[in-house]
């Protein structure tokens, strides 16, 4: 190693004499004050005619900066009044735009409101998916005497009813973009398709790829094909995705990392690990495919939840020596991985490694060391993560909460659920039926029979429905317990209860 060392410099200052030598000459100026008498005429010699004049421009030079000074500062001042007031008419604007939008009282003239209000509030509900509002404020931008239909904004809408299961609604707005002028593109078949294959509607799909087909300028890509793949791989209809794969193969359109790696996902979640295997091999012999972190924690997350540590571990290294950086999904799947098969030493390991080399917790981190650790019973060391991802201002999910009450309930600490029951009295956490059910079956549990009653008063009172999981789960409790009266009183519940249609977030990772 070479060592550098720095020496500082220190400049000596010019010597006095040669200080001297390079002032300019002083000039001295005598003024020499001459009394005359009212009548007597003024005398002055050139030199003091030239310093007056020099003094009274000097003067005169001052003047006009102080008024000019003093004129910017009041052109400022009213600059800075009618910008305050422009702002103020704005936020008043701004606000009368969004008390119409929201169904409150406001002017009575709807159709001059401020475009970017309007387009940021269409934008926030599409992002959460709040389909119903968003039509609304759309139908709302329709009246404005300012818009121009854009297939831009048709398209995020048609891709958020896909998203909500709404086809037919989507349909119905794709029929007014075209009663609106709009030119039907390769974009807005796509969103269409997609909104028909995520509800289950495939001969919807497959008619609007043969049109597209038939058309010269919105021919089908692998983008298009892709989402069709992954609708059926959701279904689990293999033999239709190799049928669209053959199709592709017939056009020439050939499988992207996106294609390869929905078909590594779904066969991983299948436990099919031999194509799985066979697809990562194609995709390897891609020239312009290569896997990625995708790929990655695809494979990972398939052998990991299987309880495949050992290959998870072999395809973990492989993956890295190959120049495949882990990210924080990573190490969830790691976490969640070892949690779910009691390798606490090494989830412990994987915990160190993110705190060595600072990499962020996510929700999805602490929900799954929280449940790994809920799982193994050390409620001490479960608690202290779940006031840690508090003070790290992560708000705490369903997921959580169901790890808390999960863990209280095989602990039988009734007095610990009634502390997370308060938790969430004083949160804005919105309850799902997935937690009233663990709530239910914890306890049951404990055989804490008439808290197991009142979570059907609470969930009445949220507003959520109980399902066949509920009234089944109650059952089980009251059939452990001996208590048939009880069970007989549910049976027939059970069979009047439809099934719910519980939509489960995909993890992050």
């Amino acid at each position: 190693m070479v060592s550098l060392s720095t020496s500082t410099s220190h400049v000596c200052p010019l010597s006095s004499s040669a200080y001297n030598r390079r002032r300019p000459a002083e000039r001295k100026v005598s003024v020499r004050c001459v009394s005359f008498s009212p009548r007597e005429p003024q005398h002055t010699n050139p030199s003091e005619k030239s310093d007056n004049d020099f003094l009274a421009l000097r003067d005169t030079r001052q003047r006009k900066w102080l008024k000019s000074t003093e004129e910017k500062e009041i052109q400022e001042e009213i600059n800075s009044k009618i910008a305050s007031r422009k702002a103020i008419s704005t936020i008043l604007r701004r606000e009368a735009t969004k008390a119409i939008i929201e169904k409150k009282k406001g002017p009575t003239n709807s159709k001059k409101l401020l475009p970017r209000t309007v387009l940021e509030a269409l934008h926030e509900r599409i992002t959460a998916l709040r389909w119903e509002s968003a039509l609304q404020v759309f139908e709302l931008l329709r009246e404005q005497l300012w818009y121009k239909p854009n297939v831009g904004i048709y398209v995020k809408l048609i891709v958020m009813l896909g998203k909500c299961k709404q086809p037919e609604k989507a349909h119905r707005l794709f029929q007014e973009m075209i009663g609106e002028g709009c030119v039907v593109n390769h974009e807005v078949y796509t969103a269409l398709m997609s909104a028909y294959s995520r509800s289950g509607r495939f001969e919807d799909a497959f008619t609007l790829l043969e049109v597209m087909k038939s058309s010269h300028n919105c021919q089908p890509d692998v983008h298009t094909y892709s989402i069709l793949i992954k609708s059926f791989l959701q279904v689990y209809a293999f033999d239709k995705v190799q049928a669209l794969l053959s199709d592709m193969r017939r056009l020439g359109i050939r499988p992207n990392t996106i294609t390869y790696n929905t078909l590594i996902d779904a066969y991983g979640k299948a436990k099919m690990f031999v194509e799985m295997e066979s697809t990562l091999i194609e995709m390897l012999g891609e020239d312009d495919c290569k896997p990625d972190s995708w790929t990655m924690n695809s494979t990972l997350r398939a052998f990991g939840g299987n309880g495949q540590i050992e290959m998870m571990e072999s395809c973990y290294e492989k993956f890295q020596s190959s120049g495949i950086e882990p990210n924080i999904r990573t190490f969830n799947i790691l976490l969640d991985s070892y949690g779910k098969t009691g390798n606490y030493k090494k989830m412990s390991a994987v915990m160190e490694f993110m705190q060595k080399y600072h990499y962020s917790w996510t929700i999805i981190t602490y929900n799954v060391v929280i449940d790994a650790f809920g799982r193994a019973g050390d409620l001490k060391q479960m608690e202290y993560l779940f006031r840690l991802m508090q003070s790290e201002r992560i708000k705490p999910s369903c997921v959580t909460l169901c790890s808390l009450v999960r863990a209280y309930g095989r602990a039988g600490k009734a007095e610990k659920i009634g502390g997370v029951l308060r938790f969430i009295e004083n949160s804005d956490i919105r309850l799902d039926l997935v937690f009233f059910n663990c709530l239910v079956d914890a306890y049951g549990r404990m055989e804490k029979f008439a808290e197991m009653k009142g979570v059907l008063e609470l969930m009445e009172k949220k507003g959520v429905r109980p399902d066949k999981i509920t009234y089944r789960t109650m059952v089980k409790a009251y059939r452990i317990s001996g208590m048939t009266s009880h069970v007989k009183e549910l049976d027939g519940v059970v069979e009047s209860v439809g099934e719910a249609q519980v939509v489960l977030k995909k993890p992050d990772f």
